[in-house]
């Protein structure tokens, strides 16, 4: 039975080993170079080696992204980059420049190749050519309603159909977009995007008597470009039907709360979904927790077909009803108390909720006594990624994190 995968973002090892506690199959992450989020962490080549030795230890896998629109200089460097992702099994190159295709094909034969969403592929005559140059799996746009990509995969049922399913979208969608190189000089397409379609834009007219004259886009706000997130946990069923096989979140420069929070809520929708099939819908819990992390409004974008009303005006992001607390960096199966790393600020008399992969998701400590490092009782934890011994009944595993509502 083929078996959805779910694949998270990894900025850096510290969001991989995230990632994948939280249930995702797999990771895309970007090398130092060639990588359309070139601000995020990124890993080094040999940092690449080691996230496929620890992925492929738990039976996960780990796909790179090689996905700018190279320039001539780029060529003989990717050429080493290709050789080299091949020798380190990697389960797959994210590309989208055809000469990079192409250069791929012929200097690592066995480097599987995605296509990536930065292509565009809209047709099932673009997949059929891309399956005939030896692609395993097309990343479609973003612009696809449910009904084409059924089509799609209908028409080449042999290519893997990998689609996103969460995450902030682009204005241009899929991403080919000047804004950031006319605002600032800096190349989305290169990797270098300053996501200047979120930013606060004020139109003005130049009058000789009233000088600058502001005119707001709308009675809600000047975000005039800033599209919604994508949210598409309640389509889980009917992208599987359609053929997806595999579910892809957006975010290499989130934070690890957001991808914990989301890859948490998708894999328990997914594993729902196979239990009770669409009723897995009828469950509040999964769409409450894509709540408690920070993202702006959400879209179906054009899941069912055209839709007009896929930018947020109101703000640029907005906060979720949760807040990150601290990481648990030691368990409490063999003591009273777990290690937690702080991350803000909290007293003696909150309450914290578990983020866990384990069955204690979503319960409450009620924070009644807490020592620093040297056994010290302490009432407030102010400082910054301070060590803290946390006393509670309930069970915490490394990995863990605490959070505390709004």
């Amino acid at each position: 039975m083929r078996k959805i995968e779910l694949l998270s973002p990894a900025g850096d090892m510290n969001k991989l080993k995230t990632a994948f506690y939280f249930g995702a199959d797999a990771v895309y992450i970007g090398g130092k170079h060639f990588s359309l989020r070139a601000l995020a962490g990124n890993f080094t080549d040999e940092e690449i080696i080691e996230a496929v030795e620890f992925a492929h230890k738990l039976n996960k896998k780990v796909y790179v992204t090689v996905n700018i629109f190279g320039r001539n200089d780029d060529i003989a460097q990717a050429e080493k980059y290709f050789k080299f992702l091949e020798s380190a099994k990697v389960d797959g190159a994210i590309v989208s420049d055809t000469g990079l295709i192409y250069l791929a094909r012929q200097v690592a034969p066995n480097l599987s190749i995605n296509l990536s969403t930065q292509a565009n592929t809209l047709n099932y005559k673009t997949v059929e050519f891309w399956h005939s140059q030896g692609l395993k799996r097309v990343i479609l746009a973003r612009e696809l309603s449910l009904d084409e990509i059924a089509e799609i995969k209908n028409k080449v049922p042999e290519m893997e159909i990998e689609t996103f399913i969460h995450g902030a979208m682009c204005i241009s969608y899929s991403g080919r977009c000047l804004l950031s190189d006319y605002r600032t000089g800096r190349s989305s397409n290169r990797g270098e995007c300053v996501q200047a379609c979120r930013w606060q834009y004020e139109i003005k007219e130049k009058d000789s008597e009233c000088g600058y004259m502001e005119m707001v886009e709308d009675e809600r706000g000047t975000y005039i470009m800033n599209s919604k997130d994508l949210n598409l946990l309640d389509y889980i069923d009917k992208l599987d039907s359609a053929g997806v096989c595999s579910f892809k979140i957006e975010g290499r420069m989130k934070s690890e709360y957001y991808l914990a929070t989301v890859v948490n809520a998708y894999r328990r929708a997914i594993d729902a979904y196979y239990e009770m099939g669409e009723k897995y819908k009828e469950n509040p819990l999964y769409q409450e927790e894509l709540k408690k992390t920070a993202h702006r409004e959400f879209t179906t974008a054009y899941i069912t077909g055209f839709n007009d009303r896929t930018v947020n005006y109101d703000d640029s992001q907005s906060k979720g009803t949760f807040k990150f607390m601290a990481n648990v960096i030691s368990g409490n199966e063999n003591s009273d108390y777990a290690v937690i790393e702080q991350r803000n600020r909290f007293m003696i008399g909150d309450e914290l909720e578990v983020l866990s992969p384990t069955d204690s998701f979503n319960k409450v400590i009620k924070v009644t006594k807490m020592q620093d490092e040297k056994g010290s009782d302490i009432t407030d934890a102010k400082l910054v990624q301070q060590k803290i011994r946390l006393f509670t009944d309930i069970k915490l595993s490394e990995g863990d994190i605490l959070r505390k509502k709004m």
